[in-house]
């Protein structure tokens, strides 16, 4: 018999380090003014030297099994959605199973669906757990973004940050994940990609530098975010009967205050009904969603019972969308 998912607890970890747009002021020709006006975000956290991916999912891992009351002993698979992995492999499921003292061998899957990782995880864990093949699933969104910007490209540099975000899923009698809505479109692929890897191989640029950085073409990433988030928006209401007067919270990916308040605008939502989080964190990718969402769940803005609706948008093309009753 099917069952369903619900998220039992959410936590999220930024590092300490911060860069404001005026230390970027110094670094490349953009300002606090321009950066705040077209993308919304006022600051980033950045990862200490030596601080992995896997370490700042660490962090997040234990506020949300704490938050779910759960130990990690309890957890039955592991998620890890991300676009910066410490290692080629093993997987940062992998790594964060072994941090985290586990020993139940259980399955650890590591994710790559750009800034829609989160989301893509959290689909396949309610998906183990409607069939009764997990009971307890870690799903994570975590990100060393700062690892692959080109800090000398103004157009890149001032939008990505690093941080974590996670949540723990278990089995409930009725829906808490209602419905997850997942696309790709790899036609797209050359709008917004990091332009080095193992099998492609590595390039130097004309600083000779290894050629692996974010590229994007922000213009048109902004066209096709707005139009697949507001199409995303109709089939996720549509699939489940609802008007749009229905949702309660709106938490989006946090990658620029105007797509934000297109897709706001979209639902007929007010600002004050959207967890809003791009001006203290920049884009952190697949860490984004889950660090919205723990904290709207946090600061007590989201409650239990409400309908949200998480979405997002990455490299890939890659856009998603989740329904939960919190």
């Amino acid at each position: 018999m099917l069952k369903y998912s619900r998220i039992a607890g959410t936590g999220s970890y930024l590092p300490e380090k911060v860069l404001t747009n005026a230390d970027l002021e110094k670094m490349v020709e953009t300002n606090d003014e321009w950066i705040q006006e077209r993308t919304g975000i006022r600051k980033r956290h950045i990862a200490a030297e030596g601080q992995t991916t896997v370490d700042l999912a660490y962090q997040a891992a234990l506020r949300a099994l704490d938050a779910a009351g759960t130990t990690a002993e309890e957890i039955d698979l592991i998620v890890f959605g991300t676009t910066t992995p410490d290692l080629v492999f093993p997987n940062c499921g992998a790594l964060l199973q072994q941090k985290l003292g586990i020993r139940s061998a259980c399955p650890a899957i590591g994710l790559e669906a750009a800034c829609s990782g989160f989301i893509y995880s959290l689909s396949v864990a309610d998906k183990f757990i409607r069939l009764g093949d997990a009971q307890c699933a870690l799903v994570i969104g975590a990100e060393t973004l700062s690892r692959i910007v080109d800090w000398t490209d103004r157009g890149t540099a001032i939008l990505f940050g690093d941080g974590a975000g996670a949540a723990v899923l278990k089995p409930a009698d009725e829906p808490g994940i209602i419905s997850t809505h997942l696309h790709t479109d790899g036609n797209y692929k050359d709008l917004l990609f990091c332009s080095g890897g193992p099998s492609k191989g590595f390039s130097h640029d004309a600083a000779g530098r290894i050629d692996a950085f974010i590229r994007m073409t922000g213009n048109e990433v902004f066209k096709v975010a707005v139009k697949s988030l507001g199409s995303i928006v109709d089939e996720t209401l549509a699939a489940n009967g609802l008007d749009k007067s229905a949702i309660d919270w709106l938490v989006p990916h946090q990658a620029n205050i105007r797509i934000i308040q297109a897709t706001a605008k979209k639902l007929d939502m007010p600002m004050e009904r959207v967890i809003v989080t791009v001006a203290e964190h920049g884009n952190t990718s697949a860490a984004s969603v889950p660090l919205a969402l723990d904290a709207g769940v946090r600061d007590g803005r989201i409650k239990r019972g409400d309908l949200i609706l998480l979405e997002a948008f990455g490299g890939g093309l890659t856009w998603g969308s989740a329904l939960v009753r919190f």
